[in-house]
């Protein structure tokens, strides 16, 4: 293995799919009710229990990751003689990339023969994770630590990451939109269509009234802007809402299928910011697919 790939705990792949691809993991954090919980790989999540914790009003906060946590995750496969490509987090919706850089750039003064290449990879959830993905086909592939790297940089404005969420409660939460919009919103049954730009952030890409509506424009966006979809894994990530998932898994198929779809519930640390009921879309698209 001629480098080894990391990932944190937002990129949301199963346990089955880290071990077979060989992607390490490094943990987040979060909180409820004030105690700390780590998400750890291998561990079982039960997203039901935490979403409808969620629902009953329970308090769920995260933190920013302390670079001390990725030199811990860093160093023994330095010290082993291992370079590392590192897949993280969106830089515009997280600290924790920035994070990496610091502990990053301190380890290769310390070892100083050996390289560390953090990837932004300008998403989170399935959108991170199918990144970490293809960091690992590259590898396997025989692509050195920079080829893959920059590939990876340059592939990241093609992965389009749309979503919608149960509640606009949680985004007034998280400053995202007024009190008196999320108010409108509820009150009128209008559901937001966000998405990641292309400088990292989110931002709203529409307003659809109805939840089956706002299921059918994520999946029109696919149809729409999907590049050969035929030889795709795409991503399906949701917070409590199966149902909403399987109907968004049963629209992408209809009209152009994908190779595969990778459905998983939303990780607890970005699930949190979303809150119960989001549903979320994750595929390759032309080199517009952020801007649009």
């Amino acid at each position: 293995m001629s480098f080894s790939v990391i990932t944190d705990t937002s990129a949301n792949l199963p346990n089955h799919l880290l071990r077979s691809r060989s992607i390490g993991v490094l943990p987040f954090s979060y909180f409820m009710n004030g105690k700390e919980y780590i998400d750890l790989e291998g561990q079982e999540f039960d997203a039901v229990s935490f979403f409808s914790a969620m629902r009953v009003g329970v308090s769920v906060t995260t933190s920013q990751i302390p670079p001390q946590r990725y030199t811990d995750c860093f160093e023994p496969l330095l010290k082993a003689g291992q370079d590392i490509l590192f897949v993280s987090m969106s830089s515009g919706i997280s600290g924790s990339y920035q994070s990496s850089l610091i502990a990053a750039n301190e380890l290769m003064e310390t070892y100083p023969d050996r390289k560390i290449r953090c990837v932004d990879s300008g998403t989170a959830s399935l959108g991170e994770g199918l990144q970490a993905l293809r960091a690992a086909e590259l590898r396997d592939e025989g692509k050195t630590l920079d080829e893959a790297a920059d590939i990876l940089e340059k592939e990241r404005y093609n992965v389009c990451s749309i979503f919608t969420v149960g509640d606009l409660q949680y985004l007034r939460g998280t400053g995202r939109l007024s009190g008196m919009a999320a108010l409108l919103g509820t009150m009128l049954n209008i559901k937001p269509v966000l998405k990641g730009d292309e400088t990292f952030h989110i931002v709203l890409a529409g307003k659809v009234r109805g939840r089956r509506q706002v299921i059918e424009n994520l999946a029109a966006r696919y149809d729409k802007y999907a590049v050969a979809p035929e030889q795709q894994l795409v991503g399906v990530a949701h917070c409590d809402c199966r149902a909403d998932a399987d109907y968004l898994i049963k629209l992408l198929r209809r009209n152009r299928p994908p190779k595969d779809v990778l459905l998983v519930d939303y990780e607890p640390v970005t699930g949190s910011h979303l809150g119960p009921d989001s549903l979320a879309l994750f595929f390759r698209g032309d080199d517009q697919v952020r801007t649009r």
